[in-house]
């Protein structure tokens, strides 16, 4: 409170505030002390600020961090309102920046999906599918999507269509494996009217038997549209189960230390249309994430009308701001699709896939319309082959207009080449990795050999470049969303199947793996100079760990959850002894759901 009775004019406000900022106080109180709202103490606090990387607490003021230092300092700026909250010694590290995520599409789906993710043997995999799809009322489908493979498995092998069906019987069942192939079980195939007359997708194979009639297999040959087309034929929630879904979801990542994500749209996420539910949500104040979010081209040869649709009705630099929150959640820009022509598949099954000669002059105007109206953007590509080509049209685009106007960065890039990474930094980019190595590491050795998969991606490389990294996940319908499945493959070099595929220059000490998914990712889109660290002045994201992510054995690091997440100063999650600080999880809607009855990732 200001020591005065009478209002300011605006412009004494303006000037009492730089007096302010000038002898180091950022709000003034009678007393003319800054007091928290929260601190936490006995902490093991991992700060990432290289000036001073530990603590032993922390001081909030509203939504931003106002010190850190020992217990004594921090606890001088207590008053009668603080809440203290006490750390018992855990580690406490700034809230986790996913930077590639389906979070939008994926929360609209969350609760209808079984998550094998972290399912340790595909003996409990099909137990768990068998019991969902006895629970799984008529006109709803048992669906797993995504985030799961073989190599996880205590076996080895993936299910037959013999098992799916025996576990599934006469309810409908959709079961997606990364993005190679998807089952369908008998009552599948039924349900979708899917017979020997029906033909195989471009870029798809409908697999059939002796007789010519469907088995249930589809193959993507190489491209997912096959899957992502068949499953987007599957019932949807209602708008209260879809509201309640994207809530769970959010919850889910807030137990894992989520506190952003950078949303990368993806196939059949069509806006404004598919982003009723986030808005909504946004509107009452209900996001628990950070979420700057990017617009994903949908029909080939539309692209540039759709962005140019979309540049005249979002302002980028001048979006609303909700008042009920400070949490963001806004257009970012374009990507990661830009155009169809451009976009190439991980699908390690089969060989590289070839852009089209017309990739270039498709790219070329959307790019140009972006870069002239300062839209960041974004490209999905996984080979060098892709990026070298892309990188002609940037270069081409920069002699006129130049990208450095926004930020801008590849996904994937697993096989990049040290003249490209060169080509990015020159051109001001920078590149986002994920964990998808850790799900299909097998596959790409058995396809590329080992030599190749020792940099795939090489983040070593690319950090020594100096160009900005970010690191995520790329969840939900072929890696897991599971932040520390990213962080166990980068410090180990192993994938979930426990091989190790990372060269060891090429694997990172925890602490930098750490930078890549907080200050990393903030760095991609320009906002690392105040978020990612626990440092005065920054965004008060911060999250309590079960475990000591910094010292225990590397394999543990799949296991760790949050016990208390904070975002914008605010608790989001708590579980003990947290629990009672924070905000009650709400019941699971449908009755049926396979989150009611599992959770989301798995841990046996």
């Amino acid at each position: 409170m200001l020591p005065f009775s009478f209002p300011l004019a605006p412009i004494m406000k303006q000037l009492l505030f730089a007096f302010c900022l000038l002898a180091g106080i950022s709000s003034v109180h009678a007393q003319g002390t800054l007091k928290a709202s929260i601190i936490i103490i006995n902490g093991n606090i991992h700060t990432l600020d290289p000036n001073a990387p530990k603590a032993d607490a922390i001081a909030i003021n509203d939504n931003k961090i106002i010190a850190t230092g020992s217990n004594k300092q921090i606890l001088s700026l207590k008053n009668k309102t603080t809440r203290i909250i006490d750390a018992q010694g855990k580690t406490v590290i700034p809230g986790l920046f996913d930077s590639h995520l389906h979070v939008i599409r994926g929360g609209r789906f969350y609760n209808s999906e079984l998550r094998w993710d972290g399912v340790r043997s595909l003996k409990r995999a099909l137990e768990m599918l068998k019991e969902q799809a006895q629970r799984t009322p008529p006109g709803q489908w048992v669906r797993v999507v995504g985030g799961w493979n073989e190599f996880q498995f205590e076996e080895k092998r993936l299910p037959t269509l013999a098992e799916i069906n025996e576990a599934t019987g006469n309810t409908p069942a959709f079961i997606l494996y990364l993005y190679s192939k998807a089952w369908l079980n008998k009552a599948g195939l039924a349900a979708l009217k899917m017979d020997e007359n029906s033909p195989n997708p471009m870029g798809g194979l409908i697999e059939k038997d002796n007789q010519g009639k469907p088995t249930g297999l589809l193959v993507a040959e190489p491209n997912a549209f096959i899957l992502y087309s068949t499953l987007a034929k599957l019932p949807e929630l209602s708008t209260e189960e879809r509201v309640n879904s994207t809530l769970q979801f959010m919850r889910e990542l807030n137990r894992l230390g989520v506190t952003a994500v950078m949303d990368a749209g993806g196939g059949f996420q069509n806006f404004p249309d598919d982003y009723t539910i986030t808005d909504q949500l946004n509107k009452e104040g209900k996001i628990t994430l950070r979420l700057p979010y990017y617009l994903f081209a949908q029909k080939k040869g539309t692209e540039l009308q759709d962005y140019n649709k979309w540049i005249g009705m979002v302002d980028i630099d001048h979006q609303g701001h909700n008042d009920i929150n400070h949490i963001e959640y806004k257009v970012a820009g374009g990507g990661e699709n830009l155009v169809a022509d451009a976009a190439d598949f991980e699908n390690f099954l089969f060989p590289r896939p070839e852009l089209p000669t017309s990739m270039e002059s498709s790219l070329t105007p959307v790019l140009t319309q972006l870069v002239k109206n300062r839209w960041p953007f974004r490209i999905h590509a996984t080979y060098n082959e892709s990026i070298g080509r892309d990188l002609d049209v940037i270069e081409q685009v920069n002699k006129t207009i130049s990208v450095q106007n926004a930020p801008w960065f590849f996904d994937h890039a697993e096989t990049i080449s040290d003249e490209n990474i060169a080509r990015i930094k020159a051109l001001g980019g920078g590149v986002a990795i994920q964990h998808r190595m850790a799900y299909q590491g097998e596959l790409f050795v058995h396809r590329y050999g080992i030599q190749q998969a020792l940099h795939a991606p090489p983040v070593a490389k690319l950090l020594k470049a100096g160009i900005p990294v970010g690191l995520g996940t790329d969840g939900t319908r072929v890696a897991s969303y599971n932040p520390w499945v990213a962080l166990y493959w980068l410090v180990t070099g192993k994938t979930l199947g426990g091989n190790t595929i990372l060269s060891p220059d090429n694997q990172l000490d925890r602490t930098t793996a750490l930078q890549l998914l907080t200050t990393g990712s903030y760095s991609l889109i320009k906002q690392q100079e105040d978020k990612g660290m626990l440092k005065k002045g920054y965004l008060a994201d911060v999250v309590i760990l079960d475990r000591d992510y910094f010292n225990i054995p590397g394999d543990e690091i799949l296991q760790i959850q949050a016990v208390l997440t904070i975002v914008d100063g605010k608790i989001v999650y708590g579980a003990a002894p947290y629990a009672q600080i924070a905000p009650a999880p709400l019941p699971v809607i449908p009755a049926w759901s396979p989150v009611k009855y599992f959770g989301g990732y798995q841990y046996k």
